[in-house]
């Protein structure tokens, strides 16, 4: 191993960049040349590799994003892609590659393993619903961005006596739903893993009230059969029988764009360096996690295969705590 590249690859994610980091300078140490891929895979079949130096990697552990950019691919999907993005990696010269990304990106590190590719992912995903890892390079910045806006809105809620439905990403993941809305104190989380009828939310929000509460705030998963936009119709139409107001706010791309907090930066160090290790004593074809505070290796092919669940007894203690 003397050459090797490292991707960003599917929605970004705080701490890319200190993953970035850590593997440019770490490659670096056991005197191998880095090359940085730009725009994802597509860049990959683009060939657009460019070397990266331990100072063009210099201040960017605080920066959200991530420096080399990220692409949909739809080319890379076929194997006629995968194959020119191999050619690529073999014009460069490139003994292994690094793959930083959550499923989408890391089932692309499983199609280049089966080809025979030198490849090792590296845990990176707001949503945390990657097999593999505790918890991934993003989440915990995503949840803090989440909870202060559910702390922010609580406030006006007081103010107003009013419910809130508060929609925040994770995909068909209730992660960040649920650990913010138990983090947040909030009356209710509607999350894909325990859809909650509407009229089972009504009734939460009506008994928060009755028990002399100020406000009643409601996180939603964006990927909940019964997501914000279902739910406020439903409000709507039974605004009378109901007998309050209710506000949405939808929090978006914005819990992708904060700079990484100290637990992200120091978690995509210890995962960047983890996956050049990987690379250096020949273990391919696997993706570097966390579980159990460990720096650990799980198999791609485990890592497709298989779908990670949020804790049932994080949705009890929420539910009694509420």
């Amino acid at each position: 191993m003397r050459r090797i590249a490292v991707l960003t690859s599917g929605g970004d994610a705080p701490g890319m960049n200190a993953a970035i980091r850590a593997v440019v300078r770490t490659g670096i140490s056991k005197g191998w040349d880095v090359f940085g891929v730009r725009g994802g895979y597509q860049g990959l079949i683009d060939g657009r590799l460019t070397p990266l130096g331990a100072r063009d990697v210099g201040g960017i552990i605080q920066r959200g994003g991530t420096i080399l950019g990220s692409a949909r691919s739809a080319e890379f999907r076929t194997e006629a892609g995968q194959i020119k993005a191999i050619r690529s990696l073999n014009e460069f010269g490139i003994d292994g590659l690094v793959v930083i990304g959550g499923n989408g990106s890391q089932t692309g590190s499983y199609a280049l393993h089966q080809h025979g590719f030198p490849v090792v992912g590296i845990a990176s995903t707001i949503d945390n619903d990657l097999y593999g890892s505790d918890i991934t390079i993003g989440v915990d910045t995503a949840l803090n961005i989440a909870l202060e806006a559910i702390d922010r809105l609580k406030i006006t809620a007081s103010s107003h006596q009013r419910a809130f439905l508060i929609e925040v990403m994770g995909r068909n993941c209730g992660y960040l739903a649920l650990m913010s809305a138990l983090a947040g104190g909030a009356e209710a989380a509607v999350i894909p893993e325990m859809e909650i009828p509407p009229e089972e939310v009504a009734e939460t929000l009506q008994q928060a009230y009755q028990r002399g509460k100020a406000h009643a705030i409601v996180v939603v998963a964006e990927g909940a059969k019964n997501n914000a936009e279902k739910l406020n119709e439903y409000f709507q139409q039974h605004r009378e029988r109901l007998g309050f107001d209710l506000r949405v706010t939808i929090l978006g791309h914005i819990q992708r764009g904060g700079n990484p907090g100290a637990f992200d930066r120091i978690l995509a160090s210890r995962l960047g360096a983890g996956a050049v290790e990987a690379l250096a004593r020949g273990e391919f074809g696997v993706l570097v996690g966390q579980i159990d505070g460990d720096i650990t290796t799980t198999p791609l092919s485990e890592v497709v295969s298989n779908k990670k669940t949020v804790d049932m007894d994080l949705v009890k203690l929420a539910q009694i705590l509420d």
